[in-house]
């Protein structure tokens, strides 16, 4: 236990840091999915992309690209959201 008046007390850098997690607990863990999510968006999209160049089964790829490049859009305006939230 920690007592209040102990002289090992936190340097500022720290204290910052842990005020600023204690203000946005796990940041980091959602800015990784954020990134995560994203790229698994894109990647499909790439592949959903081609397959409509090249005409195979463009009744199920036209929506399905349209949802990778959908979850694409939504992870982007997650970050800027996140990203806006910080410097406030």
């Amino acid at each position: 236990m920690v007592e209040p008046n102990s002289k090992k007390r936190f340097d500022p850098e720290q204290y910052a840091r842990l005020k600023a997690e204690m203000a946005t607990p796990y940041r980091g863990l959602r800015q990784f999915l954020y990134i995560g999510v994203g790229a698994s968006g894109f990647i499909g999209a790439f592949i959903f992309f081609f397959q409509l160049l090249a005409g195979r089964n463009v009744e199920n790829a036209l929506p399905n690209f349209a949802l990778q490049v959908g979850i694409v859009a939504l992870m982007i305006f997650f970050w800027r959201w996140e990203q806006s939230r910080q410097k406030r």
